[in-house]
């Protein structure tokens, strides 16, 4: 059960469906967790509804749904999730990502009562189409701002873990792994050979991350420390340690990203850890000549679609480097 929500908040029904989702499909702890909350905001919607309590009063976020049942189920209608989409872009401001995650919530409980528990007849929310998203293209460092960012980490003498920073920094730039995979490295999971290393992604499924040698190095001379007397009777199967000898944090590696793009004069650019599994994607799709379906495979994307956004950002770096033309604004006068 979430961390941020307590069960016996929760109708037996929605419990139950959290437990398909975490023990069945497998999902997150936190991928429940956002379901959960969405699930809750859906009740709490309808239920304030009922009672004619705004839905942007304190009172809202005190509402009960414990006591939501299948019978108080059976009677939500396709207008009445209509109308909670409506309430999180009018009311709450939500953008489509956020609206496309709760109707994503409130499509798949329907679908668990419907199809796995067969508890409805009906599926009021199997014909609502999810918000469209525009999609914004990745932001992503160039070559030069990477080795910019490599050499902040190099020249960073005053720090104890520049060793282990190094790798880290190498490891999103050469790689393209999100930060949740990196911490969730263990000892084992690296190749004897540092040939090769496996992560855990989305849904727990792990996938194979081969090393170029930029990585080899930069793992060769971090195991030095890793497995020396320093942390010999480290009782930890992580990779990267924190100073309190714990496997790392994911907010203690973001904000040693955010300290390094500092020192490397990137950061009003206001990249991010991610940004650095977009740049890895970016260099590797624009001047590594990587087939767009290896890279995704690379980054461990479900769908073709999502990877194929690195190339729409070659196409626009393409065009961008034919406006850079010193004859683009030549015109022919007009006599």
């Amino acid at each position: 059960m979430s961390n941020n929500i307590p069960a016996n908040s929760l109708p037996p029904l929605v419990r139950e469906y959290a437990s398909y989702k975490s023990a069945i499909q497998n999902c997150s702890e936190k991928t429940v967790s956002e379901y959960l909350l969405d699930l809750r905001t859906f009740f709490r919607y309808l239920l304030a509804r009922d009672k004619k309590i705004s839905p942007s009063s304190e009172e809202f976020e005190q509402i009960d749904i414990s006591g939501v049942d299948l019978d108080y189920i059976k009677n939500i209608t396709t207008e009445d999730i209509y109308e909670f989409i409506m309430y999180a872009d009018n009311v709450r401001g939500n953008m489509a990502a956020a609206k496309s995650r709760k109707l994503s919530a409130v499509k798949g409980f329907f679908k668990y009562l419907t199809t796995k528990r067969f508890m409805l007849e009906d599926n009021p929310a199997i014909n609502i189409e999810s918000p469209k998203k525009k999609q914004a293209l990745p932001k992503f460092l160039t070559l030069e701002e990477s080795l910019m960012l490599l050499d902040a980490v190099k020249n960073d003498k005053e720090s104890k873990n520049r060793v282990r920073d190094y790798a880290i920094i190498t490891l999103f730039l050469n790689c393209g792994m999100r930060v949740s995979e990196l911490v969730g490295i263990d000892i084992n999971d690296i190749d004897r050979e540092l040939r090769s290393l496996t992560v855990t992604g989305k849904g727990n499924k792990q996938r194979i991350v081969y090393l170029n040698d930029a990585c080899k190095d930069a793992l060769r001379d971090y195991m030095g420390e890793r497995l020396g007397e320093k942390y010999q009777k480290v009782d930890c199967r992580a990779l990267f340690l924190s100073v309190r000898s714990q496997r790392i944090s994911v907010k203690t590696v973001q904000w040693l990203v955010y300290k390094y793009l500092d020192m490397a004069g990137l950061e009003s650019k206001h990249y991010s850890v991610h940004k650095l599994r977009h740049t890895a994607a970016t260099l590797m799709y624009q001047t590594g000549n990587v087939d767009v379906r290896v890279l995704k495979d690379i980054l461990g994307h479900e769908q073709l679609n999502t990877t194929q956004i690195y190339t729409h950002v070659s196409n626009r770096s393409m065009e961008e480097a034919m406006a850079q033309n010193p004859l683009s604004s030549q015109k022919k006068d007009d006599k």
